[in-house]
């Protein structure tokens, strides 16, 4: 560090660095310790309020795990690359459906051939699966996600901007599509079937390596419940995809990609090949995808195909746009951001409930905020199972939330949540002075 000159980097070593400095060094370590400590449940999180890892959290949190990596993927399409894409999800099936099919629980191999009942080889309601462990199945989720990724590539690297967005989302139409006409890999259309556990296995042995779905002990030296074992492992996967994208974003490639993303045509110019680059993009943004859709179908149990729709493209949309595009760290904010808001509207509306049934201090603002559709109640939050209309719902207003997040950010902060945290620590790093 030079004298008065705190932001100097006078080896390429400093420049190289991912944390370049203490803070953002001290920041990534508390940050790391926080996640440990709330996965082990440590006392500070036990008390009220019960925060992450309480009974109604861990699910959610976990299950928000699988969608980071996923949309790791799409930032570096979308936000490096700089090519709009709704296809995102079909990607995920892709690696979903790979997934089972390698490593479920089916019936014969002649399952696995598609259209088999029409060649009779077995029964309509057979379905595929070979029984094979995660360490093959996992990555080749990645692998088939990514060649289909690059078959499809062509058609889309030759259009932009809108243009490339409908392309992109016919993809998922066609996804939807072949989960209606191929049963034994997607299962029934509405509810699906059965994916294979995290368990990991060396081959087809009984008894795991390490078990992901049952309470135990982990390597011999603690004790965790099965959502504390698939919240640990989940997270080291985010962990080192994360830094994977951040490598990528650093090196010739990921500059070849930005180059394209803020200009293209002089790019091109230069001797950066458009083609090749943006091949690239679609097919790392398809192997992110791929493991994602494994992660999140096999941690769930069971996915029906229609869950591969484009209402999940666009919410990676909104996951961009509010966290931050290009950077891995708005990937991450917005990912927690749009994946979690749900959850703490629903716990805000019922902790609201239980302060009027109990006459609680707050309990004029529940009396303000929540419905139950009697005479002379006129609270915009239905606390009804069923609300179609005025009040409406909490899934409802979840709607409405994005949809506002996404205009305000787009019009007042495109950087969404990483450019209103540059804007804190820049003002910081000025002070006093203004300039």
């Amino acid at each position: 560090m030079a004298f008065n000159r705190p932001l100097l980097r006078t080896s390429y070593e400093q420049d190289a660095s991912i944390l370049p400095t203490a803070f953002q060094k001290g920041a990534m370590a508390f940050l790391l310790l926080w996640l440990i400590l709330m996965g082990l449940g440590a006392p500070y999180f036990s008390g009220p309020p019960i925060f992450l890892l309480g009974n109604t959290w861990i699910n959610p949190i976990t299950n928000m795990l699988p969608l980071a990596i996923a949309a790791l993927g799409l930032n570096i399409l979308v936000g490096v690359t700089g090519q709009v894409s709704l296809g995102h999800a079909f990607f995920m099936g892709v690696g979903a459906y790979t997934a089972v099919s390698l490593g479920g629980n089916g019936d014969e191999w002649q399952a696995c051939v598609p259209f088999h009942d029409e060649l009779g080889l077995l029964e309509k309601s057979s379905q595929c699966g070979l029984g094979l462990p995660i360490w093959i199945w996992l990555p080749m989720s990645g692998v088939v996600a990514t060649l289909i990724g690059i078959l499809v590539s062509p058609a889309a690297v030759k259009v932009r901007g809108l243009y490339l967005a409908i392309v992109t989302v016919g993809l998922v139409f066609v996804g939807l599509h072949l989960g209606r006409m191929l049963p034994e890999f997607a299962g029934d259309f509405e509810s699906g079937r059965k994916w294979p556990k995290l368990d990991i296995r060396f081959w087809k042995e009984e008894t795991p390596v390490i078990e992901m779905t049952e309470d135990g002990q982990w390597f011999g030296l603690i004790y965790l419940s099965e959502e504390q074992k698939q919240y640990f492992f989940l997270l080291a996967l985010v962990g080192i995809f994360a830094l994977l994208a951040k490598n990528l974003v650093r090196s010739r490639t990921g500059r070849a990609l930005q180059a394209i993303r803020d200009r293209d045509i002089a790019a091109e110019v230069m001797g950066v090949p458009e083609f090749k680059y943006k091949l690239i993009g679609f097919a790392i943004s398809s192997f992110y995808a791929g493991i994602g859709g494994a992660l999140f179908a096999s941690y769930n149990g069971r996915v029906a195909p229609v869950q591969w729709s484009l209402i999940l493209s666009v919410d990676f949309i909104a996951i961009l746009l509010i966290g931050g595009a290009g950077t891995i760290a708005g990937t991450m904010l917005g990912t927690v951001f749009v994946e979690l808001t749900p959850e703490v509207v629903k716990t805000f509306t019922e902790w609201l409930g239980e302060q009027t049934a109990s006459n609680g201090p707050v309990s004029w603002v529940a009396n303000i905020l929540l419905t139950d559709g009697s005479a002379g109640d006129f609270g915009p939050i239905s606390t009804g199972t069923v609300a179609t209309g005025w009040p409406m719902s909490v899934y409802f207003w979840n709607l409405v939330i994005y949809g506002v997040l996404i205009i305000v950010f787009l019009i007042f902060e495109p950087m969404g949540l990483y450019g209103i945290w540059i804007k804190i620590r820049n003002y910081w790093k000025r002070w006093p002075f203004s300039y």
